[in-house]
């Protein structure tokens, strides 16, 4: 297969021609095709159906002598603190458990910052000139939209093969109007990037200048391994603490893609200082979250080994979704070098870097074929892509038949968009 950089215009238009005949075919067969979020699959929810049945005697709702049917205990059921402590390799005193959204947990978070102040606050940031805050990109488009809705200042950082591009972040981080970064570490959102041993650790011992910086470590995927042998991960609060920073650290995750991402239970770890000045505030704005859930998780999962065993059940069904798109783009599209993609083994996403100038392009292509797919510049602040480049797909909801006929599908517009912009 040659590359199509080095064909002639004349072998250019004909390649044109022929994979042109192919995408029209493909589009006349009206498809409806899904590649756009990171959402288990039918198989995956039915699989664990029986969390919905855990809790039947009145003995079931008791932690202890808590009744999790009813008021209190903003923070969460002991036992369901336990179990994310478990998850996680922290202690059940610096969790903050709450309801099914992580997303929900880390806007708070930011909303308290906002509106109150954090911990070592000088004042609330809405009284601040200006607030920055550190994006690595390519990155997940909703901690994006949360840090814009604040109207924070984002400055994007490249993302290495080790995590973000630590010079740099180190350099930003003399500024004390920045307050915060962003942080998948783990199967990054959405290029699938585990942080080295040493991107972690420079992380821990940064010395920010503004004395309330937040490390938002949104660990979503610290279980979500599908094509290799679960991958142990630090203890984050631990490490920060080493090196005195315990209370910078804001570590996030849920059940989202572990039980039913509508109805799962999410976690906050943080410093035991940090939720004893969160704590009262929160309560304010709630009594407590849906502690008979947090119930129904706890009987479910049981501990980390137990939920490790319900993830490998997963894993069953991610990986031939997975290694469909994989290996019809080392099969189609390697070849061509029209673009670049990494071959994560966890996570939700295959980020793919189209030739710069092509990724809207490709994405147009795909839409009127009936494939929808996350939007071009949505793994940027802002929506802004300045090359145009980067696509995230998401194998997990469609069947393997569907997502064969949706991958091909996009390698056909992936193509199409190349060859336009080498010139017929």
């Amino acid at each position: 297969m040659k590359k199509y950089a080095e064909m002639t215009p004349e072998e250019r238009r004909a390649e044109y021609a022929a994979v042109k005949a192919a995408y029209d075919g493909q589009k006349a067969l009206g498809l409806k095709l899904n590649m756009a979020r990171g959402k288990p699959g039918k198989a995956q929810l039915d699989m664990v159906m029986d969390l919905s049945h855990v809790l039947k005697e009145p003995a079931d709702y008791m932690d202890g002598d808590l009744d999790c049917r009813n008021y209190g205990n903003v923070d969460g059921l002991p036992a369901a603190k336990r179990l994310f402590a478990d998850i996680l390799g922290c202690k059940p005193e610096q969790c903050f458990v709450g309801g099914n959204s992580s997303l929900q947990l880390m806007f708070d978070t930011i909303s308290k910052a906002y509106i109150n102040g954090l911990l070592h606050s000088e004042k609330p940031w809405c009284k601040l000139d200006t607030v920055k805050w550190i994006c690595p990109v390519p990155g997940y488009d909703r901690h994006f939209k949360v840090t814009e809705n604040f109207g924070f200042e984002m400055i994007p950082v490249p993302m290495t093969e080790n995590g973000p591009d630590m010079d740099t972040v180190e350099q930003l981080i003399r500024d004390p109007a920045v307050k915060g970064m962003w942080n998948v570490p783990k199967y990054s959102n959405p290029e699938g990037i585990v942080y080295s041993d040493e991107t972690i650790r420079r992380l821990a011992s940064m010395k920010p200048a503004a004395p309330d910086f937040m490390l938002m470590w949104d660990n979503a995927y610290c279980v979500h391994e599908f094509d290799c042998d679960f991958r142990p991960f630090e203890d984050i609060l631990s490490l920060c603490a080493q090196y005195g920073n315990a209370d910078m650290i804001y570590e996030y995750a849920s059940t989202s893609k572990i039980t039913f991402p509508g109805a799962g239970v999410a976690v906050m770890a943080t410093s035991e200082a940090n939720l004893a000045y969160l704590n009262p505030i929160i309560n304010v704005q709630i009594i407590s979250y849906d502690k008979v859930n947090q119930m129904r998780h706890v009987k479910f999962l049981q501990d980390r080994e137990h939920t490790l065993a319900l993830m490998r059940r997963h894993t069953d069904i991610l990986r031939p979704k997975f290694h469909a798109v994989l290996d019809a783009l080392d099969r189609e599209i390697r070849p061509l070098e029209i673009a670049q993609y990494n071959r994560p083994v966890g996570g939700y996403f295959v980020s793919l870097n189209a030739m710069p100038g092509t990724a809207r392009r490709t994405l147009e292509l795909c839409k009127e074929a009936g494939v929808t797919m996350t939007g071009a510049g949505a793994t940027f602040p802002y929506g802004v892509d300045p090359n145009d480049s980067n696509i995230r797909i998401a194998p997990s909801l469609p069947p393997v038949e569907e997502l064969e006929q949706a991958i091909a599908i996009f390698c056909n517009c992936l193509k199409l968009s190349a060859l336009e912009k080498l010139g017929l």
